[in-house]
Formats: C-alpha cells, sequence, structure tokens
C-alpha cells in the first residue's frame, strides 16, 4: 500500500514493488534470471559483493541487468491515474480478496453477487495482469457464461440489467487474455442461446460501457460460420448492432458495432440478413453524416463491399432512394486510408464491371469518379487494384466513346510526363 491524501492509502500491484524494498520501483531493471528490481536496490546489493539473484538465489554468470522500459511505461501510467483519481472510492481487491470474491459467486443473494462483480470490475480494470489472472481462474469464465444463459430476459428491473452489465463488462474486459476461445464460443451459443438474448439486453438498456462490452464479445465468439450463422438468426441482435451504428451514437461504440457486424458478415445468408435489415442505408448515413475515423471508415466500406456481393445488397446500393451509397463509396477512395481505398474499389467493380449494373455506372460518371479511378491508377496503390481500375476504365470506355469527356484533358498533375 502507499499513502496518498490524508489518511487514504491505495493498492500497489505487486509487480510494481520492488522485491527488495519492497517500494514501487523508480527504475526498474531486470537481471540475467529475468527478475526485475529497482535500479538504486540492486546496485546496493551487487556492490555489497553478492553474486546471486536476491529473489531465486540463482548465480548470476554476468551483473549486468537491461532496462525494463515497459515496466517501467506501466508505473508511469498507473502513477498518472493516481494524480487523475487520487481518492479512490473503494481500495483494490488483493488476488486473494478475489479468490473469495469469486466464491461468492455461489451464494443466492443477488445483492452480494452484484456487490462481488463490482469488486472484480475494479480489479480487472487496474492491469492487463489482473485480467490475465481472472481469465485463467479455473471456472471464472464459465461462470460468467452462466450468468448470461440464467437471466430472466423478461425482466423490467433495473438491478437486473445492472447486473447483466456488470457480467459483461467484466467479460469483456478479460476477452484478449481468454486462450480457448473456441471453448467460449461453444459455451455461450450452445443449446438455446440464452446469452444472445443476455447480449441483446445489454445493447438495448445498458450504459455505454456495456454496450460497447455487449459488442465486443459478439465479435469475440463470432469465430467461424457456425457462429456468425448462428448470432445472425437473432435478428434482433443484428438489428440493434446497426442502430448502434448510427451517426449520433458515440464514435466507440459505432466502431465496435461495426466490427461486430464485419465479424458475422460473411456468410451468404448473414449478407442478405444485413441487407434487409437495412445495412446500405445505415452504412451510407455514416458515410455521408458521421465525422468518422480511418478505422471505422474501413469497417463501413467492408461491410458495403460485402452487400455489393448479393443482388439484394447491389439493387440496394443503386436505388434512387440509396443513389448516395455510390457518391458517398466514392468520396473515400484516395482520401483514408489503403484498406479503405481497396474496399471502396472492390464495391465499384463488383457493380459496374462484374455485375455490369447501369445505374452504377451512371452514379459513377456522375459524381466524376472516372477522374478518381484515373488518379487512383497512378498512384501507388497494390497490383490489384490497380487491375480493377483498369476493367472499370475499359467498362465506361466500352459503354461511351465519350465517356471521358467529364475528364478535364488540362489537369496534367495526373499525366505521366
Amino acid at each position: 500500500m502507499v499513502r496518498a491524501r490524508d489518511d487514504l492509502c491505495i493498492s500497489v500491484p505487486s509487480f510494481f514493488k520492488c522485491p527488495i524494498s519492497l517500494d514501487v520501483m523508480k527504475s526498474p531493471v531486470s537481471l540475467c534470471t529475468g527478475v526485475t528490481y529497482d535500479r538504486s536496490s540492486i546496485q546496493r546489493w551487487l556492490d555489497a559483493g553478492n553474486n546471486t539473484c536476491p529473489a531465486t538465489m540463482q548465480l548470476l554468470h554476468t551483473k549486468d541487468f537491461i532496462p525494463n522500459r515497459t515496466l517501467q511505461s506501466l508505473i508511469q501510467i498507473w502513477s498518472d491515474s493516481l494524480l487523475r483519481h487520487p481518492t479512490p472510492s473503494e481500495p483494490l481487491p488483493s488476488p486473494d480478496q478475489v479468490l473469495r470474491t469469486v466464491f461468492d459467486f455461489k451464494s443466492d443473494s443477488d445483492s452480494l453477487r452484484f456487490g462481488s462483480l463490482s469488486k472484480l470490475l475494479l480489479f480487472a480494470k487496474d492491469s492487463l495482469q489482473n485480467k490475465l489472472f481472472l481469465a485463467k481462474l479455473e471456472g471464472f469464465v464459465n461462470q460468467l457464461v452462466r450468468f448470461l444463459h440464467n437471466v430472466d430476459v423478461g425482466v423490467t428491473a433495473g438491478t437486473s440489467v445492472e447486473f447483466l452489465e456488470q457480467v459483461v463488462i467484466v467479460l469483456g474486459l478479460i476477452l484478449d487474455s481468454i486462450e480457448d476461445r473456441e471453448g467460449l464460443k461453444n459455451s455461450m451459443l450452445k443449446g438455446k442461446k440464452q446469452s444472445l438474448d443476455s447480449l441483446l439486453l445489454v445493447l438495448q438498456r445498458g450504459s455505454l460501457e456495456s454496450k460497447i462490452a455487449s459488442a465486443r464479445v459478439l465479435q469475440f465468439v463470432a469465430v467461424d460460420a457456425e457462429a456468425k450463422i448462428s448470432i445472425a438468426e437473432k435478428e434482433s441482435v443484428v438489428a440493434e448492432l446497426l442502430k448502434s451504428a448510427a451517426p449520433e451514437k458515440d464514435a466507440a461504440l459505432i466502431e465496435a458495432a461495426l466490427a461486430s457486424l464485419v465479424a458475422i458478415s460473411a456468410p451468404k445468408r448473414n449478407k442478405l440478413k444485413l441487407v434487409n435489415l437495412g445495412a446500405v442505408k445505415a452504412m451510407t448515413r455514416l458515410l455521408t453524416e458521421a465525422n468518422l475515423g480511418a478505422a471505422a471508415v474501413e469497417k463501413v466500406l467492408k461491410i458495403v463491399e460485402t452487400a455489393s456481393s448479393t443482388r439484394e445488397g447491389r439493387s440496394e446500393i443503386c436505388e434512387e432512394a440509396t443513389a448516395a451509397c455510390v457518391a458517398a463509396v466514392l468520396s473515400k477512395v484516395l482520401k483514408v486510408s489503403s484498406a479503405a481505398t481497396e474496399h471502396a474499389v472492390t464495391t465499384l467493380w463488383s457493380l459496374c464491371y462484374l455485375f455490369r449494373d447501369r445505374k452504377a455506372q451512371e452514379a459513377v460518371t456522375q459524381n466524376n469518379g472516372l477522374t478518381k479511378i484515373l488518379l487512383l491508377m497512378q498512384s501507388n496503390c497494390a497490383p490489384h487494384v490497380r487491375q480493377m481500375c483498369t476493367d472499370l476504365l475499359k467498362i465506361f470506355l466500352a459503354n461511351s466513346k465519350s465517356c471521358l469527356s467529364c475528364y478535364d484533358t488540362k489537369t496534367t498533375h495526373i499525366m505521366p510526363f
């Protein structure tokens, strides 16, 4: 523990402490044994004539040590967080306390379970090491899934929804530390798939943090075609993800929802479901109304590309009601990232070249798409993107001898000489 303001004490992660001084390390360095100490403490130990590692008592074949930059950065981040939040509402539980807290899950008391989850949430948010500790704790992940299975999805009491939120947030925090992704998928999607009902309830009624966590959990378990189809069979889940990706929503929620939609969109039946639920219009809104980062734009264009591989999706993209979609896709060519450009060009290639959709070809022409295709061909794009541009150019040349009339031939900056 370290003392903060007044009489408050703050728990210090054990691996931030020097094994010799037991204080927070200011300059962590590692010996050849792999054990890390504060530089001043281990230097005093070595200067005293010792030739062993204090923690393991192994003989040192070299007394040189290496600065542990990663640990030093983590300590700095932790220290900065104390300055921002110097008076935590409750102390961080120790690993032993966490074990006792997990035991409280067996209680029939909802209030006790809720309190236990609150402590575990505080523990998980503290460090990557704590997340890994919980993920590897035998039976812990399965217990969280059991909570998702057993909740009454018809409840209206706020406490029940709040309990679910805690479960989903804790699960979302430790996802990246879970090694058995296949096992989590199987446990969540078996039987009647009540866990999907629980995630849906969180998406509908939860806080921003819990909604983001719910979307992340859905993305994580969409590990194979079977899982993707199982998730999409719950149409309300897909519809809620599309609602979460509306321009007026929080940017982090939009990106989490988009990542989840991309993860489940590969199977053909899922593509059709996305289109039928209005994915094309939703993505067009995002491209035209939202101020998205590059990663989010890439995901939006990936979903549009996926829709363009179906007849129904192409029809939606080229309808008069969604004519803005082609223009929106064109607007992202060369402006976001190489991945975004590739998704945009693949969509245009699918519409105009592969399936020869006349409405799409007209929309590209009307929105000065040919100019952008020519510019792209002279850029440092990937060979397969350049080939798709070449195919598109052939289509427009074949359709009209004057197809280049819309292109300003006085624009010399794209000429090769």
